[in-house]
């Protein structure tokens, strides 16, 4: 097996971080040592499936293996998805399935940089305003 034969790639979303390495291989896609179609809640699961669906027969001769950790689990979700994706366009080095992927939905390869702001001193939440008592 050859140097470019795996290809190891990151994303982030808030504070999850997801680490994808693909190889070739039979097709199977591991999220944390489960497979992908036993991995749960349902809806983080058709997440981390968008850009499998649109590489389409790429996936079959492949193994996708990404260790995600931090956050909840829709941004372990998000990142994981961003990952594979950035996995898939390094991998096939394909022009046309990287447009694919932006026009289907840009977080796909770009990540989204919003964080929480942070809370302001003597104030109870980042916006909210001292209540006063003013009559």
């Amino acid at each position: 097996m050859k140097k470019s034969d795996v290809v190891h790639v990151s994303g982030k979303r808030k504070s999850a971080i997801a680490k994808a390495t693909l190889r070739k291989g039979k097709g199977i896609i591991r999220i944390n040592s489960k497979l992908l179609n036993v991995y749960q809640p349902e809806l983080a699961r058709l997440r981390i499936q968008e850009p499998l669906h649109i590489a389409g027969d790429l996936v079959k001769n492949i193994n996708i293996t990404v260790k995600v950790g931090g956050g909840g689990w829709q941004a372990q979700a998000e990142a994981s998805r961003l990952a594979i994706a950035r996995a898939l366009v390094e991998y096939s080095k394909d022009k046309k399935l990287k447009q694919d992927l932006l026009d289907y939905d840009r977080h796909l390869l770009i990540a989204d940089v919003r964080r929480k702001e942070p809370r302001k001193p003597n104030d109870s939440k980042a916006r909210s305003k001292r209540q006063s008592s003013k009559r």
